[in-house]
Protein backbone atom coordinates (compact mmCIF):
# COMPACT_ATOMS: atom_id res chain seq x y z
CA UNK A 1 0.00 0.00 0.00
CA UNK A 2 1.38 3.19 -1.04
CA UNK A 3 1.04 6.01 2.43
CA UNK A 4 1.59 9.71 2.19
CA UNK A 5 2.31 11.27 5.85
CA UNK A 6 1.45 14.76 4.86
CA UNK A 7 2.47 18.04 6.32
CA UNK A 8 4.45 16.88 9.57
CA UNK A 9 8.07 17.57 11.58
CA UNK A 10 10.28 15.38 10.55
CA UNK A 11 13.36 14.10 12.42
CA UNK A 12 16.50 14.43 9.45
CA UNK A 13 19.63 11.65 9.34
CA UNK A 14 21.75 14.46 10.63
CA UNK A 15 19.85 15.28 13.65
CA UNK A 16 18.04 18.39 12.01
CA UNK A 17 14.27 18.76 12.16
CA UNK A 18 12.33 19.76 8.75
CA UNK A 19 8.55 20.23 7.94
CA UNK A 20 7.51 18.27 4.68
CA UNK A 21 6.05 15.08 3.98
CA UNK A 22 6.81 11.28 3.47
CA UNK A 23 5.66 9.20 0.67
CA UNK A 24 5.85 5.60 1.35
CA UNK A 25 5.80 2.66 -1.23
CA UNK A 26 4.98 -0.73 -0.31
CA UNK A 27 7.27 -1.27 2.35
CA UNK A 28 9.94 1.49 1.76
CA UNK A 29 10.04 5.05 1.79
CA UNK A 30 10.30 6.84 -1.76
CA UNK A 31 10.52 10.71 -0.88
CA UNK A 32 11.28 12.66 2.06
CA UNK A 33 9.91 16.46 1.66
CA UNK A 34 7.90 16.55 -1.46
CA UNK A 35 6.23 13.59 -2.61
CA UNK A 36 7.28 12.24 -5.93
CA UNK A 37 5.25 13.64 -9.02
CA UNK A 38 2.57 11.20 -9.66
CA UNK A 39 2.71 9.81 -6.93
CA UNK A 40 -0.73 7.73 -5.47
CA UNK A 41 -1.02 7.05 -1.90
CA UNK A 42 -4.03 5.00 -0.95
CA UNK A 43 -4.07 5.93 2.80
CA UNK A 44 -3.19 9.76 3.98
CA UNK A 45 -2.13 10.61 7.34
CA UNK A 46 -2.52 14.06 8.23
CA UNK A 47 1.06 14.90 10.06
CA UNK A 48 -0.27 18.23 11.62
CA UNK A 49 1.06 18.43 15.13
CA UNK A 50 2.59 15.07 14.32
CA UNK A 51 6.67 14.96 14.80
CA UNK A 52 8.08 11.66 13.14
CA UNK A 53 11.26 9.76 14.00
CA UNK A 54 12.58 6.53 13.09
CA UNK A 55 11.23 3.64 15.14
CA UNK A 56 13.05 3.19 18.14
CA UNK A 57 15.71 0.21 18.35
CA UNK A 58 15.75 -2.16 21.66
CA UNK A 59 19.12 -3.42 20.75
CA UNK A 60 18.94 -6.04 24.00
CA UNK A 61 16.28 -7.48 26.10
CA UNK A 62 14.77 -10.43 27.13
CA UNK A 63 11.31 -10.33 25.74
CA UNK A 64 8.81 -13.61 27.91
CA UNK A 65 11.12 -12.42 31.25
CA UNK A 66 8.11 -9.34 31.26
CA UNK A 67 6.31 -12.64 33.05
CA UNK A 68 9.14 -11.74 36.05
CA UNK A 69 8.47 -7.90 35.99
CA UNK A 70 7.98 -7.03 39.61
CA UNK A 71 9.02 -10.71 41.02
CA UNK A 72 12.44 -10.12 41.96
CA UNK A 73 13.56 -6.50 42.66
CA UNK A 74 16.21 -4.58 44.90
CA UNK A 75 18.72 -7.95 44.56
CA UNK A 76 22.92 -8.67 43.67
CA UNK A 77 22.66 -9.47 40.06
CA UNK A 78 23.65 -13.18 40.79
CA UNK A 79 21.35 -13.65 43.95
CA UNK A 80 18.86 -12.02 41.56
CA UNK A 81 19.38 -14.63 38.77
CA UNK A 82 20.24 -17.91 41.05
CA UNK A 83 17.79 -17.20 43.93
CA UNK A 84 14.36 -16.00 42.03
CA UNK A 85 15.20 -15.43 38.20
CA UNK A 86 16.66 -18.87 37.27
CA UNK A 87 14.20 -21.14 39.27
CA UNK A 88 11.55 -19.33 37.75
CA UNK A 89 12.35 -19.50 34.11
CA UNK A 90 13.07 -23.34 34.03
CA UNK A 91 9.27 -23.53 34.62
CA UNK A 92 8.71 -21.99 31.45
CA UNK A 93 6.64 -24.07 28.58
CA UNK A 94 5.97 -22.56 25.00
CA UNK A 95 3.13 -21.04 26.13
CA UNK A 96 4.80 -18.62 29.01
CA UNK A 97 6.78 -17.74 26.17
CA UNK A 98 4.84 -16.97 23.74
CA UNK A 99 2.42 -15.00 26.41
CA UNK A 100 5.48 -13.49 27.99
CA UNK A 101 6.71 -12.38 24.30
CA UNK A 102 3.23 -11.25 24.02
CA UNK A 103 3.12 -9.17 26.42
CA UNK A 104 6.67 -7.20 26.04
CA UNK A 105 5.50 -6.70 22.23
CA UNK A 106 2.66 -4.94 23.44
CA UNK A 107 4.18 -2.83 25.35
CA UNK A 108 6.81 -1.97 22.92
CA UNK A 109 4.88 -1.11 20.39
CA UNK A 110 3.20 1.03 22.60
CA UNK A 111 6.31 3.19 23.49
CA UNK A 112 7.52 3.65 20.01
CA UNK A 113 9.78 0.31 19.75
CA UNK A 114 9.71 -1.00 15.86
CA UNK A 115 12.71 -3.40 16.23
CA UNK A 116 14.01 -5.61 19.28
CA UNK A 117 16.70 -7.69 20.15
CA UNK A 118 15.69 -10.82 22.57
CA UNK A 119 18.12 -13.20 23.97
CA UNK A 120 16.33 -15.92 25.26
CA UNK A 121 14.91 -18.96 25.87
CA UNK A 122 13.99 -21.84 25.26
CA UNK A 123 11.05 -21.99 22.74
CA UNK A 124 12.56 -19.37 20.88
CA UNK A 125 10.43 -20.27 17.86
CA UNK A 126 7.45 -18.74 19.82
CA UNK A 127 8.79 -15.73 20.08
CA UNK A 128 9.20 -16.05 16.22
CA UNK A 129 5.44 -16.28 15.87
CA UNK A 130 4.55 -13.58 17.78
CA UNK A 131 7.03 -11.51 16.52
CA UNK A 132 5.41 -12.44 12.79
CA UNK A 133 2.25 -12.22 14.07
CA UNK A 134 2.34 -8.44 16.21
CA UNK A 135 4.39 -7.36 12.21
CA UNK A 136 7.41 -5.67 14.72
CA UNK A 137 11.19 -6.28 13.86
CA UNK A 138 12.95 -8.77 15.36
CA UNK A 139 16.44 -9.99 16.07
CA UNK A 140 16.16 -13.50 17.72
CA UNK A 141 18.67 -15.60 19.71
CA UNK A 142 18.49 -18.90 21.52
CA UNK A 143 20.34 -18.09 24.91
CA UNK A 144 22.89 -20.35 25.32
CA UNK A 145 24.13 -21.89 29.11
CA UNK A 146 27.34 -23.65 28.21
CA UNK A 147 27.87 -24.91 32.16
CA UNK A 148 24.10 -26.74 31.43
CA UNK A 149 24.37 -30.24 30.73
CA UNK A 150 22.31 -30.61 27.51
CA UNK A 151 24.50 -27.47 26.38
CA UNK A 152 24.97 -29.09 23.06
CA UNK A 153 21.41 -29.36 22.22
CA UNK A 154 20.74 -25.80 23.28
CA UNK A 155 23.30 -24.88 20.18
CA UNK A 156 21.74 -26.91 17.86
CA UNK A 157 18.41 -25.46 19.01
CA UNK A 158 19.85 -22.14 18.44
CA UNK A 159 21.47 -23.38 14.67
CA UNK A 160 17.86 -24.44 14.06
CA UNK A 161 16.23 -20.98 14.88
CA UNK A 162 18.45 -19.84 12.22
CA UNK A 163 17.84 -21.87 9.93
CA UNK A 164 14.15 -21.89 10.39
CA UNK A 165 13.40 -18.18 10.81
CA UNK A 166 16.61 -16.26 9.39
CA UNK A 167 15.15 -13.00 7.23
CA UNK A 168 11.67 -14.49 7.51
CA UNK A 169 8.06 -12.42 7.56
CA UNK A 170 9.29 -10.32 4.33
CA UNK A 171 12.83 -9.89 5.77
CA UNK A 172 11.36 -8.88 9.59
CA UNK A 173 12.92 -11.75 11.97
CA UNK A 174 16.80 -11.96 11.78
CA UNK A 175 18.56 -15.05 14.21
CA UNK A 176 21.75 -14.48 16.20
CA UNK A 177 23.83 -17.14 17.74
CA UNK A 178 23.67 -16.15 21.49
CA UNK A 179 25.82 -17.61 24.40
CA UNK A 180 24.77 -15.89 27.11
CA UNK A 181 27.98 -14.91 29.19
CA UNK A 182 30.85 -15.70 29.76
CA UNK A 183 30.29 -16.87 33.29
CA UNK A 184 27.99 -19.34 32.08
CA UNK A 185 29.82 -20.51 29.04
CA UNK A 186 33.31 -22.47 29.76
CA UNK A 187 35.86 -21.93 26.92
CA UNK A 188 35.18 -25.00 24.85
CA UNK A 189 31.63 -24.09 24.67
CA UNK A 190 32.35 -20.69 23.34
CA UNK A 191 34.46 -22.39 20.80
CA UNK A 192 31.73 -24.34 19.24
CA UNK A 193 29.64 -21.52 19.64
CA UNK A 194 31.84 -19.38 17.61
CA UNK A 195 32.34 -22.33 15.14
CA UNK A 196 28.74 -22.18 14.80
CA UNK A 197 28.38 -19.15 13.99
CA UNK A 198 30.96 -18.85 11.20
CA UNK A 199 29.40 -22.11 10.07
CA UNK A 200 26.14 -20.61 9.27
CA UNK A 201 26.75 -17.11 8.64
CA UNK A 202 25.32 -16.09 11.79
CA UNK A 203 26.42 -12.89 14.27
CA UNK A 204 27.06 -13.21 18.08
CA UNK A 205 24.72 -11.65 20.85
CA UNK A 206 26.38 -11.97 24.49
CA UNK A 207 26.45 -9.97 27.90
CA UNK A 208 30.23 -8.89 27.99
CA UNK A 209 31.69 -6.87 31.09
CA UNK A 210 28.81 -5.96 33.05
CA UNK A 211 29.89 -6.48 36.74
CA UNK A 212 32.76 -6.01 38.18
CA UNK A 213 32.86 -9.13 40.00
CA UNK A 214 32.39 -10.33 36.47
CA UNK A 215 36.05 -9.02 35.82
CA UNK A 216 37.33 -10.32 38.55
CA UNK A 217 36.46 -13.54 38.68
CA UNK A 218 37.96 -14.23 34.55
CA UNK A 219 40.97 -12.58 35.66
CA UNK A 220 40.84 -15.03 38.73
CA UNK A 221 39.97 -18.17 36.78
CA UNK A 222 41.29 -17.77 32.62
CA UNK A 223 44.17 -14.77 33.56
CA UNK A 224 42.69 -12.49 30.85
CA UNK A 225 39.80 -9.99 30.99
CA UNK A 226 36.49 -10.96 29.49
CA UNK A 227 36.88 -9.59 25.60
CA UNK A 228 40.61 -10.67 25.94
CA UNK A 229 39.08 -14.45 27.02
CA UNK A 230 36.31 -14.41 24.77
CA UNK A 231 38.67 -13.43 21.61
CA UNK A 232 40.84 -16.22 22.30
CA UNK A 233 38.00 -18.60 21.73
CA UNK A 234 37.38 -17.14 18.27
CA UNK A 235 33.79 -15.51 19.51
CA UNK A 236 34.38 -12.12 17.82
CA UNK A 237 35.79 -13.49 14.20
CA UNK A 238 32.19 -13.01 12.83
CA UNK A 239 30.51 -9.97 13.33
CA UNK A 240 29.03 -9.49 17.14
CA UNK A 241 26.66 -7.09 19.76
CA UNK A 242 27.88 -7.31 22.95
CA UNK A 243 25.38 -5.85 25.64
CA UNK A 244 26.75 -3.44 28.44
CA UNK A 245 30.28 -3.69 28.31
CA UNK A 246 30.56 -1.23 31.69
CA UNK A 247 33.61 -2.40 32.99
CA UNK A 248 36.22 -1.93 29.98
CA UNK A 249 40.23 -1.20 30.32
CA UNK A 250 42.48 0.33 27.01
CA UNK A 251 42.81 -2.99 26.14
CA UNK A 252 38.99 -4.22 26.14
CA UNK A 253 38.76 -0.40 24.13
CA UNK A 254 41.59 -2.15 21.57
CA UNK A 255 39.46 -5.78 21.28
CA UNK A 256 36.41 -3.86 20.47
CA UNK A 257 37.42 -1.88 17.99
CA UNK A 258 39.57 -4.44 16.18
CA UNK A 259 36.52 -6.59 15.67
CA UNK A 260 33.93 -3.95 15.11
CA UNK A 261 31.87 -5.40 18.04
CA UNK A 262 28.60 -3.36 18.39
CA UNK A 263 27.89 -2.27 22.07
CA UNK A 264 24.36 -1.97 23.76
CA UNK A 265 24.19 0.73 26.57
CA UNK A 266 21.60 -0.73 29.12
CA UNK A 267 21.29 2.56 31.80
CA UNK A 268 18.39 1.43 33.25
CA UNK A 269 19.15 -2.36 33.97
CA UNK A 270 22.77 -0.85 34.89
CA UNK A 271 21.98 1.95 37.36
CA UNK A 272 19.05 -0.43 38.83
CA UNK A 273 21.05 -3.31 39.62
CA UNK A 274 24.37 -0.92 40.35
CA UNK A 275 26.20 -2.74 38.24
CA UNK A 276 28.17 0.98 37.36
CA UNK A 277 28.05 3.29 34.22
CA UNK A 278 29.65 2.17 30.70
CA UNK A 279 32.28 4.27 29.55
CA UNK A 280 29.96 5.38 26.60
CA UNK A 281 31.26 9.48 25.71
CA UNK A 282 34.52 7.19 24.93
CA UNK A 283 32.97 4.62 23.08
CA UNK A 284 31.57 7.58 21.02
CA UNK A 285 34.36 9.55 20.43
CA UNK A 286 36.34 6.22 19.44
CA UNK A 287 33.91 5.77 16.81
CA UNK A 288 32.19 2.75 18.34
CA UNK A 289 28.38 1.58 17.63
CA UNK A 290 26.78 2.22 20.59
CA UNK A 291 22.93 1.46 20.58
CA UNK A 292 20.22 1.04 23.25
CA UNK A 293 18.51 -1.31 25.13
CA UNK A 294 16.00 -1.74 28.03
CA UNK A 295 17.10 -5.42 29.30
CA UNK A 296 14.52 -7.31 30.60
CA UNK A 297 11.32 -5.99 32.61
CA UNK A 298 12.15 -7.73 35.68
CA UNK A 299 15.54 -5.71 35.63
CA UNK A 300 14.48 -2.34 34.49
CA UNK A 301 11.51 -2.66 35.42
CA UNK A 302 10.06 -1.77 31.87
CA UNK A 303 10.80 -2.10 27.99
CA UNK A 304 10.43 1.92 27.07
CA UNK A 305 13.06 2.92 25.04
CA UNK A 306 12.24 6.96 25.93
CA UNK A 307 13.34 6.07 29.42
CA UNK A 308 16.63 4.98 28.00
CA UNK A 309 17.01 7.87 25.69
CA UNK A 310 16.97 10.38 29.08
CA UNK A 311 18.62 8.21 31.11
CA UNK A 312 21.37 7.81 28.53
CA UNK A 313 21.43 11.67 28.09
CA UNK A 314 21.32 12.38 31.95
CA UNK A 315 24.18 9.67 33.77
CA UNK A 316 26.49 10.78 31.45
CA UNK A 317 26.38 14.19 32.18
CA UNK A 318 26.80 13.60 35.98
CA UNK A 319 28.75 11.00 35.97
CA UNK A 320 31.07 12.79 33.93
CA UNK A 321 30.62 16.44 35.28
CA UNK A 322 30.26 17.15 31.42
CA UNK A 323 27.11 18.52 30.37
CA UNK A 324 28.09 17.93 26.39
CA UNK A 325 28.83 14.15 27.15
CA UNK A 326 25.97 12.83 25.35
CA UNK A 327 22.92 15.27 23.76
CA UNK A 328 19.57 14.81 22.73
CA UNK A 329 20.38 13.92 19.34
CA UNK A 330 23.52 11.70 20.08
CA UNK A 331 20.90 10.02 22.84
CA UNK A 332 18.13 9.46 19.97
CA UNK A 333 20.51 7.99 17.42
CA UNK A 334 21.66 5.53 19.88
CA UNK A 335 18.09 4.23 20.24
CA UNK A 336 18.09 4.26 16.19
CA UNK A 337 20.25 4.56 13.41
CA UNK A 338 23.03 3.31 15.85
CA UNK A 339 20.32 0.49 17.06
CA UNK A 340 20.19 -0.62 13.83
CA UNK A 341 23.65 -0.96 13.31
CA UNK A 342 23.67 -2.65 16.34
CA UNK A 343 21.35 -5.63 15.05
CA UNK A 344 22.34 -5.32 11.66
CA UNK A 345 19.43 -3.95 10.01
CA UNK A 346 21.36 -1.15 8.42
CA UNK A 347 18.05 -0.12 6.21
CA UNK A 348 15.91 1.00 9.23
CA UNK A 349 16.89 3.75 11.73
CA UNK A 350 16.70 6.95 9.15
CA UNK A 351 14.30 8.62 7.05
CA UNK A 352 15.13 9.03 3.96
CA UNK A 353 14.55 8.13 0.56
CA UNK A 354 15.68 3.53 0.11
CA UNK A 355 15.24 2.80 3.62
CA UNK A 356 12.32 0.64 5.38
CA UNK A 357 9.30 3.13 6.47
CA UNK A 358 9.89 1.58 10.32
CA UNK A 359 8.04 5.33 11.40
CA UNK A 360 6.73 6.56 14.60
CA UNK A 361 4.36 9.54 15.19
CA UNK A 362 4.63 11.62 17.98
CA UNK A 363 1.40 13.83 19.01
CA UNK A 364 3.12 16.61 20.17
CA UNK A 365 -0.19 18.95 21.05
CA UNK A 366 0.33 17.78 25.00
CA UNK A 367 2.24 20.13 27.76
CA UNK A 368 5.05 18.95 27.57
CA UNK A 369 5.74 19.61 23.96
CA UNK A 370 5.35 23.56 24.49
CA UNK A 371 6.86 25.68 23.34
CA UNK A 372 8.47 24.14 20.21
CA UNK A 373 11.91 25.92 20.38
CA UNK A 374 14.04 22.27 19.48
CA UNK A 375 11.74 19.30 18.92
CA UNK A 376 14.66 16.44 19.37
CA UNK A 377 15.25 18.06 22.86
CA UNK A 378 11.75 17.98 24.15
CA UNK A 379 11.53 14.19 22.94
CA UNK A 380 15.06 13.89 24.96
CA UNK A 381 14.28 15.50 28.26
CA UNK A 382 10.23 16.18 28.17
CA UNK A 383 8.24 14.11 26.06
CA UNK A 384 7.22 10.41 27.47
CA UNK A 385 6.00 7.63 25.33
CA UNK A 386 2.76 8.64 26.04
CA UNK A 387 3.00 11.22 23.14
CA UNK A 388 3.01 7.98 20.65
CA UNK A 389 0.41 8.15 18.56
CA UNK A 390 1.14 5.96 15.36
CA UNK A 391 3.54 3.15 14.90
CA UNK A 392 4.16 1.92 11.48
CA UNK A 393 6.97 -0.96 10.56
CA UNK A 394 7.75 -2.14 6.85
CA UNK A 395 5.25 0.42 5.79
CA UNK A 396 2.20 -1.65 7.77
CA UNK A 397 0.55 0.43 10.45
CA UNK A 398 0.92 -1.64 13.68
CA UNK A 399 -0.79 1.33 15.93
CA UNK A 400 -2.85 4.31 14.98
CA UNK A 401 -4.34 6.96 17.17
CA UNK A 402 -2.81 4.66 20.48
CA UNK A 403 -5.48 1.69 19.04
CA UNK A 404 -3.41 -1.63 18.55
CA UNK A 405 -4.54 -3.23 15.64
CA UNK A 406 -2.60 -6.52 15.47
CA UNK A 407 -2.98 -7.44 18.86
CA UNK A 408 -5.14 -8.48 21.25
CA UNK A 409 -4.41 -6.86 24.28
CA UNK A 410 -6.81 -8.00 26.61
CA UNK A 411 -6.51 -11.26 25.69
CA UNK A 412 -2.67 -11.30 25.98
CA UNK A 413 -2.51 -9.64 29.69
CA UNK A 414 -5.13 -12.33 30.98
CA UNK A 415 -2.67 -15.41 29.50
CA UNK A 416 0.06 -13.34 31.27
CA UNK A 417 -0.96 -12.61 34.53
CA UNK A 418 -2.14 -16.54 34.19
CA UNK A 419 1.23 -17.59 33.27
CA UNK A 420 2.98 -15.43 35.48
CA UNK A 421 1.16 -16.96 38.55
CA UNK A 422 1.90 -20.31 37.32
CA UNK A 423 5.86 -19.62 37.54
CA UNK A 424 6.14 -17.81 40.66
CA UNK A 425 3.03 -19.33 43.00
CA UNK A 426 1.84 -15.50 43.11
Amino acid sequence: MNTLIKDAAIFLPDGNTMAGSIAIEGDTIAAVGDAPEGFAPEKIIDGKDKFVIPGLINAHTHASMSLLRSYADDMDLMDWLQEKIWPAEDKMDEDDIYWGAALAIVEMIKTGTTAFADLYGPYMEKVAQIATESGIRASLGRGLIGVAPDSDIKLQQGEELFRNFHNTADGRITVMIAPHAIYTCPPEFLKKAAATAHRIGADIHIHMAETKTEVENCLKEYGKRPFAHAESTGLFERGAMAAHCVWLDDEDFDIIKKHNIRVVHNPGSNMKLASGVAPVPRMLKENIVVALGTDGASSNNNLDMFEEIRLAALLHKVHSLDPLAVDAVTAIKMATEEGAKAINTPYVGKIEAGMKADLVLLDITGEKWQPRFNLPSLLAYSADSSSVDTVMVNGNILMEKRELLTLDEEKIYFNARRSAKKLTGQ
